[in-house]
């Protein structure tokens, strides 16, 4: 199952976009969660006209007006699919979309997390482009941009989703990248292709776009001075631009100290280093006055701009470090329960669902788990079979019990044998983990396991999942000694789980 998550600002470039998916052939999405951005919202989006079908399957959320990082990840932690694909509101999708988005995705291995689309700008064809023209252009060739990228959703979760300390859409796509590889996952490219077209934008919209230089300073923070080779970005003019500062501050200082001959000289390179740069913007593009004379306006202005903003993250970046309220938090993809003194009383060999009394805290543990997206499964023991005391049809009927009583648990594996049938999945062997996490598409090391005796701990350690013991009247002392992590209870477990102290 797949959805389409959109952040918008409420641009009249939405409705083309809705149109444009309207017409595209193939599966349509499960559903299409627009994030209404916009600090004022008074007025309703203009979706345009669309069939109903389409209309029935858009959901509009209120965003915080925090950018595009923040409001990714509003749409897709209420997304319950497999798949999330994000556009952006300002792409168009081409007419086989839908059908390549569902081939990209299809049957693609777990250590796979995301398959970026094609994106194409458009240019004038019948002049040469401008430098805004150009510089959207740069898109079609960025690696692992959100205008169209789908993400696996328990990659999502298990990395904590966009870093909302990247307020801009800017470098939020590259540090998301960056993290999912660093967890051994691939981004692969698929077939399917968007369109971008370049919007309108002011003469001056050079010089506001360097305020991203403030967000390269948290990228190297957090990712190291390499992060550019790794992501595959260009190495932009920074270094430039700081000599062309500085050789401007040398001037002054050299002035106001008395000594103009220096002062003329740091003068001649500044001039000659604004007139290069202001050359090699003009060079390529169609040189009317106005563009011209933007370019050379923009051209002195853009490296004391950079600089600035540059200082500012820098000076920024031990604040951004310490924000952990809108830094990445990471949950499992799941968590898999054993049932018997976990989920519910144990009863030993029960068949009979009248007696199944959930665990203190069970509804509330599970409920937490559900609000947040992270998947649960439940792996039980049931030997009772192997040895005659129940039929599988008895251990069915309790397990529907606790499906009703605590709501759905999603994929419920039992290993019938006994415990000397040398079978690889009865815990504490690591097969019901292994089936679990197949079940829900998800790798079994990316998840937590919550039980109450040695063998669901151990059982966990062989599967490369964590665990978390949360110990009963039957649980031996040494058990509890021997366990990675100890919970008072199962609310205890959960919110563990969810404030990644396991």
């Amino acid at each position: 199952m797949i959805d389409v998550v959109v952040p918008t600002i409420g641009r009249p470039s939405l409705a083309r976009l809705l149109a444009s998916l309207a017409r595209s052939r193939g599966p349509r999405p499960a559903r299409i969660i627009l994030v209404d951005d916009r600090r004022d919202r008074t007025e309703p989006l203009a979706l345009g006209e669309l069939d109903d079908d389409l209309t029935r399957r858009i959901t509009v959320l209120a965003g915080r007006a925090a950018g595009p990082a923040s409001a990714r990840n509003a749409g897709w932690r209420v997304s319950r699919a497999t798949w999330v694909a994000f556009v952006d509101d300002d792409v168009l999708v081409d007419e086989t979309w839908l059908d390549d988005l569902h081939a990209d995705l299809a049957g693609l291995p777990l250590d796979v997390a995301g398959s970026q689309g094609r994106v194409t700008v458009p240019l004038p064809e019948d002049r040469r482009a401008t430098d805004w023209e150009r510089n959207v252009a740069g898109l079609a060739t960025s690696r692992w941009i959100t205008a169209d990228c789908a993400y696996r959703r328990a990659d999502l979760l298990a990395c904590g989703g966009f870093d909302e300390r990247f307020p801009r859409a800017y470098r939020e796509d590259a540090d998301l990248g960056l993290r999912m590889v660093a967890r051994g996952k691939r981004i692969v490219e698929g077939r399917r292709h968007v369109e971008h077209p370049v919007r309108p934008a002011r003469w001056n919209v050079s010089v506001r776009l360097q305020a991203g230089n403030a967000d390269d300073a948290l990228m190297r923070a957090l990712h190291g001075r390499d992060w550019r080779a790794r992501a595959g970005a260009p190495r932009g003019a920074f270094r430039r631009h700081a000599a062309t500062v500085a050789a401007a501050l040398g001037a002054l200082g050299a002035f106001a100290l008395g000594k103009p001959r220096a002062g003329r000289a740091l003068l001649a390179a500044w001039a000659a280093q604004t007139g290069g740069f202001a050359w090699r913007r003009i060079a390529p593009g169609p040189r009317t006055r106005a563009e011209i004379a933007a370019m050379l306006a923009t051209s002195a202005a853009i490296p004391f701009a950079a600089v600035y903003h540059r200082l500012r993250g820098e000076l920024g970046v031990r604040a951004l470090l310490a924000d952990r309220e809108r830094a990445p938090k990471p949950l499992p993809p799941a968590v898999l329960f054993d049932r018997d003194g976990t989920l519910v009383v144990d009863v030993p060999y029960n068949g009979d669902p009248e007696r199944v009394q959930p665990m203190p805290g069970a509804s509330e543990a599970l409920e937490r788990l559900r609000a947040v997206g992270v998947a649960t499964a439940v792996v039980s023991n049931q030997s009772g079979v192997a040895l005659g005391l129940l039929t599988r049809e008895a251990v069915d009927a309790v397990n529907a019990r606790v499906d009703a009583l605590l709501g759905p648990l999603g994929p419920v594996l039992v290993c019938t044998h006994a415990g000397g049938d040398g079978c690889g999945c009865r815990k504490p062997a690591p097969g019901l983990l292994v089936d679990a996490a197949r079940a829900l598409g998800v790798r079994v090391e990316d998840c937590v396991v919550i039980g109450d005796i040695g063998a669901d701990v151990e059982a966990a350690q062989a599967a490369g999942a964590r665990a978390i013991l949360v110990p009963t009247e039957r649980t031996r002392a040494e058990e509890v000694a021997a366990a990675p992590l100890v919970a008072d209870d199962l609310r205890h477990a959960v919110s563990l789980v969810l404030d990644r102290t396991a």
